[in-house]
């Protein structure tokens, strides 16, 4: 990723036009950008400041600008589903990933990591395993702090040492609470990303069975743009609502642990 002022020849760029329609592209010399609204050069755009507006030969403006990981997440190849930049927010602030941190999970999260943290990442499809490090390298380039396990996390978690933060987004979770518990550190955040109430109630029912869990929390998130023009202040008539349930619990000593005879109590947010 070029962090310098004006484009270069092979990096990434973010056409929008005057209707909001976004295109992804590498710059190219010689090489042309096409849209039913005309064409524009990729020299036109090489040299130019972030920021720029060019016009295409039909006279449609333009800005070229550098992607953000929100917009590159949108438009970016994919092999497996999509999760919304809405819910990765989220999952950052959530899971609390920071610079530094060892992470056990099934997305991308290398930019939050930093180069001091680690990420370990389970794919059962090699083609999807793939196209993920294809996509990490166009934003990251070379990473050194990833590895990749082509096999299911079902298949048993690594023998690794104890892990700060386990972030999923498989269908069955529950299965792997035991798991991830004898992985993650006490204090570390286990969360799990589903497509519907009733995996989220299973696992949260597996979650509140073992003592090695507190913490559990449930929730979704709605994004819903408003549109301000002068006096007309109006919320955009679609949104992007339900994509999601993200699950959150915090691994904890049990209350019994190296104590016998003493009683274990579940900590129970509505007392």
């Amino acid at each position: 990723m070029n962090d310098g002022s004006s484009f270069q020849d092979g990096e990434q760029v973010l056409l929008i036009d005057q209707r909001g329609k976004r295109h992804l592209i590498f710059l190219r010399k010689a090489e042309t950008f096409h849209s039913d609204r005309g064409w524009i050069a990729h020299e036109a755009i090489i040299g130019q400041p972030e920021g720029t507006w060019v016009r295409s030969s039909l006279g449609l403006r333009y800005v070229a600008l550098r992607p953000t990981l929100a917009e590159y997440v949108l438009d970016m190849p994919r092999g497996a589903q999509l999760i919304y930049p809405k819910d990765l927010a989220m999952i950052l602030f959530w899971a609390d990933i920071y610079p530094g941190a060892r992470v056990l999970e099934a997305l991308a999260l290398l930019r939050a990591v930093g180069p001091e943290g680690r990420v370990i990442t389970f794919e059962q499809r090699e083609e999807f395993a793939r196209r993920a490090l294809a996509n990490i390298h166009m934003r990251l380039g070379e990473v050194t702090n990833l590895t990749v396990r082509l096999r299911p996390v079902e298949d048993g978690l690594p023998e690794e040492p104890v892990v700060d933060r386990v972030v999923l987004d498989l269908p069955e979770p529950w299965k792997l609470t035991a798991l991830v518990a004898d992985r993650l550190r006490p204090g570390g955040i286990f969360l799990c990303y589903v497509p519907t109430i009733i995996q989220s109630q299973q696992f949260v029912d597996a979650l509140q069975r073992e003592r090695h869990w507190a913490l559990i929390e449930t929730f979704e998130t709605l994004y819903r743009p408003w549109n301000i023009e002068g006096p007309s202040v109006r919320p955009f008539h679609r949104m992007v609502a339900h994509t999601g349930f993200i699950t959150v619990a915090r691994r904890v000593v049990p209350e019994d642990e190296g104590r016998p005879g003493s009683r274990v109590q579940r900590l129970d947010p509505e007392e």
